[in-house]
């Protein structure tokens, strides 16, 4: 590593234009170690090699029980949602992995498309006079209905998802204090839920994880609470953005939304290079050393937390071509849903949601076209996740 002073990785610059940022973090060095908002040392990994090498690495672990250091204010995280794949390592990670996937299996995604194309249409129907936003719209509401009706949770049981996951993705350390307050709202909101369930379980995959707690002993119940609070934070949030960011790429490029329009060029590639260019969330899990480690040349000690940057990797100039340039057309080799055996469960299912969903918007609404300037959009100020607040548009 060079000497050389780094861009701060929690400034106000690095949420407005992150990709400029973690361009010069590249240059400086591949690993930088830092110092979080909650006082944590990290080392941030930045380019793309290394970065697809530690995410599939077994010497770090997803285990926060390897942590050597925690912040200030410590977790927000109540202890019964804590017992997630996001926490976990094999074998633990395999059992609950694949209880779960049977509900993410091509086949099941497949039969959810009718009622996703519904939900999509009710919205688009619901749509006023210009100006609209996108967000409130379409990409907010949307993946709320489909994973809510995954996991079987009533319409008027519902609350504010974008809410509670915005407060829990803050990234200023007087957050910590609204943090705490939106897990317990969420853990009080699931135990309701799960008791309903118990007393009247239907054909979803909360009641199916019931029975597998209940009948088959298949998993604990902090593990029932805990990932059905994964399915609805990481499904519902990483969805809504990935829509809103493959929305703002083909209204900044014009070409590519005439194609979408015209059917010369398929959504789910437009999706792919989203995925890319301007990924959902810019850091993967935190991971721990589980003995001293070097990655990029640089000497991680055990117990070191390790943060991969999947938004730097996706723009590393020495393995994409142009990587500043959105081309739908290009090899998807990103890793915006992770790599390796940690690998996003629900990534079909948030393609479907998004190629439905941007689809019928094109075809309905053709003309679309940005009512803001540019540099009026405003980012959800977080530098964990990459999504906007509003997608104001006219036609």
């Amino acid at each position: 590593m060079t000497h050389a002073t780094p861009p701060s990785l929690f400034s106000d610059v690095l949420i407005t234009d992150p990709h400029q940022a973690y361009d010069q973090l590249r240059k400086i060095g591949p690993v930088h170690q830092t110092t979080t908002p909650d006082g944590v040392s990290v080392w941030l990994v930045t380019r793309y090699q290394d970065v697809r090498k530690a995410l599939a690495d077994p010497r770090l672990s997803l285990d926060k029980g390897n942590a050597h250091s925690t912040g200030l204010h410590q977790s927000s995280m109540p202890p019964e949602l804590d017992a997630h794949l996001l926490n976990m390592d094999p074998p633990d990670l395999t059992r609950l992995r694949r209880l779960v996937s049977k509900a993410f299996t091509p086949r099941r995604i497949e039969e959810l498309k009718p009622r996703i194309q519904a939900q999509t249409d009710e919205l688009l129907d619901a749509f006023t006079d210009p100006p609209v936003d996108l967000m409130r719209a379409l990409a907010n509401p949307l993946p709320m209905a489909v994973i809510c009706e995954l996991l079987g949770v009533p319409l008027d049981a519902r609350r504010d998802f974008r809410a509670w996951t915005n407060t829990l993705l803050a990234p200023a350390p007087d957050a910590a204090r609204e943090s705490r307050r939106a897990m317990r709202e969420m853990h009080q909101f699931l135990v309701e839920i799960i008791a309903a369930k118990r007393t009247h379980p239907t054909d979803d995959l909360l009641s199916a994880m019931i029975e597998a707690r209940d009948t088959h002993d298949s998993l604990t119940e902090p593990e029932l609470l805990a990932m059905a609070f994964l399915i609805l934070f990481a499904g519902y949030d990483n969805t809504v953005n990935l829509i809103g960011n493959g929305l703002l790429a083909l209204l900044l490029h014009p070409q590519h939304a005439h194609a979408v329009r015209d059917r010369n060029t398929l959504v789910r590639d437009v999706l792919e290079e989203t995925l890319r260019w301007n990924a959902p969330f810019m850091l993967g899990v935190r991971r721990f050393a589980l003995k001293d480690i070097t990655i990029g040349g640089v000497r991680i000690p055990v117990g070191g937390r390790v943060w991969v940057s999947l938004i730097s990797a996706n723009r590393d100039g020495t393995h994409f071509a142009s990587p500043a340039s959105f081309d739908p057309h290009r090899a998807p080799a990103h890793l915006g849903f992770g790599h390796g055996i940690h690998y996003c469960l629900g990534a079909p299912l948030a393609r479907l949601q998004g190629d439905v969903a941007i689809t019928s918007l094109f075809h309905r609404f053709g003309r679309l076209k940005l009512a803001v300037p540019v540099t009026e959009l405003k980012w959800v100020p977080s530098f964990h996740k990459r999504g906007l607040q509003e997608l104001t548009v006219a036609w």
